[in-house]
């Protein structure tokens, strides 16, 4: 990297949700407790599937992975945030903001694919139940997991490499609560032209994609159990991924809102970054829970943990 690009700014001022003094003790505790809500409730979910051998199924080692997914990527964002909202001066260095973003961006895409691969199994499931052992074997939710993560790091390196690319010579006011692509393309000096065809052809495969997989799947998923006659049959088969509909509605719907906006609005729109907070922190919060409350299975298992740590 040519450092003489980025002589002007060697740090960004992170503006956050709010520059009233008054409201951030208040953030800093709403903040904090759900940080801790979302690494308790995703680490009990890897627990639980570690431990319970009824657990170690298809569905379940892709819920495991997006378990992993969201406790890192709210560690990538919160603690900074928190740090920021009892700091007088709210800096991240130049390569700590291009680090955050590569690490968000690689993790908001692993996300998008898991759960295409969580919309994939469901469709074997229903669709293709008698072949579900053999389509679905280890071998082959491996390989799904690992193209899910792969994906995701030629996202973040292909963002990172045009960011790079980029000249900072001030301001240096990132328009968010973290450091992230098109608040970054919104301080640049130079040109970003190229820089935003690239980022709209990433979006374009590795958001969009994927959410037509969810669809197609879908699509396939509702044709099948209109066809089961009894209407308890349609209910209980419905019932097996209602929390994963849930939980790709909201990350879809908050995630779309944000990145499809075009680039010269982004800075006047204060609703970015509170939907931003949706597909970022609230969502890797209540995907524990969403799955947990709907699951006999998740609840079986954690009363089988408690009752053996009871009696250990």
């Amino acid at each position: 990297m040519d450092k003489r690009n980025h002589s002007g700014v060697t740090e960004f001022i992170i503006l956050g949700l709010s520059n009233a003094p008054e409201s951030q003790i208040i953030l800093f505790i709403s903040f904090l407790i759900i940080y801790l809500i979302t690494i308790t409730g995703n680490l009990l979910i890897l627990i639980l599937i570690t431990n319970d051998s009824h657990l170690h199924s298809p569905m379940y080692f892709f819920l495991a992975n997006l378990s992993i997914v969201d406790l890192v990527c709210v560690s990538v964002t919160v603690p900074k945030m928190l740090d920021n909202f009892l700091s007088e001066r709210k800096s991240i260095p130049f390569f700590g903001c291009i680090l955050q973003m590569y690490c968000f961006q690689f993790l908001i895409v692993v996300e998008c694919y898991i759960l295409a691969a969580m919309a994939y199994d469901r469709y074997v499931a229903i669709c293709h139940p008698l072949n579900y052992p053999l389509i679905m074997n280890k071998r082959a939710r491996v390989r799904l997991a690992a193209g899910c993560w792969f994906i995701g790091f030629i996202n973040s390196v292909t963002e990172a490499a045009c960011v790079c690319t980029l000249d900072f010579c001030g301001p240096n006011a990132v328009d968010h609560f973290f450091c992230d692509v098109s608040p970054l393309y919104k301080l640049s000096c130079s040109s970003v032209f190229a820089q935003e065809i690239v980022f709209l052809v990433v979006v374009s495969f590795c958001g969009i994609m994927p959410l037509l997989l969810v669809v197609a799947s879908y699509v396939c998923i509702i044709s099948a159990i209109l066809k089961i006659r009894t209407s308890e049959g349609r209910r209980r088969t419905f019932s097996t991924c209602a929390s994963h509909l849930v939980v790709v509605t909201l990350y879809y719907v908050s995630g779309t809102y944000c990145y499809m906006r075009p680039y010269s609005m982004y800075a006047l729109s204060e609703e970015v970054k509170l939907i931003a907070v949706i597909y970022s922190v609230i969502n890797p919060m209540l995907n524990p829970i969403i799955y947990s409350l709907r699951n006999k299975e998740v609840k079986g298992a954690f009363v089988t943990l408690f009752l053996k740590k009871r009696f250990s």
